[in-house]
């Protein structure tokens, strides 16, 4: 494959395997804010945040989409007169043709995703997502002839259905009797019209992500060998285990405070941590990635011993009341190494296009030592 054959909408599909869009929050613009889907790919900037410096420097080294974390847009935007930082980067880019694909809290909230990444960082282990979501899951229940049960399940399966944690090919079935009797318009698979038909047929249960409905009637549909198939869609209030928010994992061993402190400002390279102090060693360990507060009291309910994200406020500390150690980051410090999780993924699939790593610190925080 070639850099010319390579459109901007294979990148974009690619990544919205690794972290569907359906998974992003309500406030969320995570997607193609700016550029031509169709066009081919000349190289790919992959940053954090999507600004002026970061068009620039796409500019500079021939790449024609950014990918970031951060999406430039998050609200409508009512002019485009270049008044404010968010305006002047999608003018820069819409006239040097360059593409800006955010892939935000959808990133955020899957199993392989930013958290993971920070939790491999600090080294933790038997790692679960903190705050699984539910609503996300659909069941969908149909009817066939017992002889085409494993061609429809096959069928269902390759469409992304019946996975549950660390199984897949997961269904149930039950078997039973199935009546119709078709009118003069029908081409029956089985029987001929006007006569009652009596079938032993299986009832197939299986549990998918509600996003790929489509996909999973679409399967059923191409495989069941009916005119009309029977089925019904129902959606779940489980929670899923490999979607949510925030991470938490143990560490290899115990750790004193100053310890953990220590080890975490080394392996992010951090130059100030703002904690709440606690009196006990450090092993179960929570992460999010950028502002984390929310999940407080998720961590708390886990039992962890220490917190790390970023974007506290002043009364939020005290809601840590010594029991988790609240270490806040920061937010850009957080989310950065996001970068080098993309540029791994896309690396896996695409080997022969540039793919080239941000050098701007676009972090709008400085601090004075």
């Amino acid at each position: 494959m070639s850099k010319e054959e390579i459109r901007i909408k294979e990148i974009t599909s690619y990544l919205e395997t690794l972290a569907p869009r359906a998974y992003q929050e309500s406030y969320d613009n995570a997607g193609l804010i700016v550029g031509n889907s169709s066009n081919h790919v000349s190289g790919v900037l992959i940053s954090l945040d999507a600004t002026e410096e970061i068009v620039d420097e796409a500019i500079a080294t021939g790449c024609n989409l950014i990918v970031a974390h951060h999406p430039i847009v998050f609200k409508g935007l009512k002019t485009l007169t270049g008044s404010n930082y968010v305006e002047r980067t999608v003018i820069k880019a819409i006239q040097h043709d360059i593409a800006i694909y955010a892939i935000h809290t959808n990133l955020d909230n899957v199993l392989d995703g930013v958290n993971a990444e920070i939790a491999n960082i600090l080294g933790l282990q038997h790692l679960r997502i903190l705050a699984p979501k539910s609503g996300v899951l659909s069941k969908i229940v149909t009817f066939c002839p017992k002889d085409n049960t494993e061609e429809v399940l096959a069928a269902l399966h390759e469409a992304g259905a019946g996975h549950i944690g660390n199984y897949d090919h997961c269904s149930f079935r039950v078997a039973g009797t199935g009546s119709f009797r078709p009118n003069d318009k029908a081409t029956p698979h089985i029987g001929a019209a006007h006569q009652l038909e009596q079938v032993h047929e299986d009832r197939l249960e299986l549990i998918f992500p509600s996003h790929l409905s489509q996909l999973i009637i679409n399967a059923l549909q191409t495989a069941h060998p009916y005119e009309e198939v029977a089925y019904y869609l129902t959606s779940l209030q489980n929670q899923y285990q490999e979607v949510g928010s925030g991470m938490i994992g143990t560490l290899p061993e115990p750790m004193q405070p100053d310890k953990f402190l220590a080890h975490l400002k080394d392996v992010f390279d951090l130059q100030v941590i703002k904690y709440t102090p606690v009196n006990k060693k450090i092993h179960t360990v929570a992460v999010c990635g950028g502002a984390g507060s929310f999940l407080l009291e998720s961590a708390k309910k886990q039992s962890a011993d220490a917190f790390v994200t970023s974007d506290f406020k002043y009364h939020e500390y005290f809601d840590a009341e010594g029991r988790v150690l609240v270490a806040d980051i920061g937010h850009y410090e957080s989310e950065v190494s996001t970068k080098n999780l993309l540029h791994r993924k896309l690396k896996q699939k695409f080997t022969n296009i540039a793919l080239r790593l941000s050098k701007a610190n676009t972090n709008p925080v400085r601090y004075y030592l």
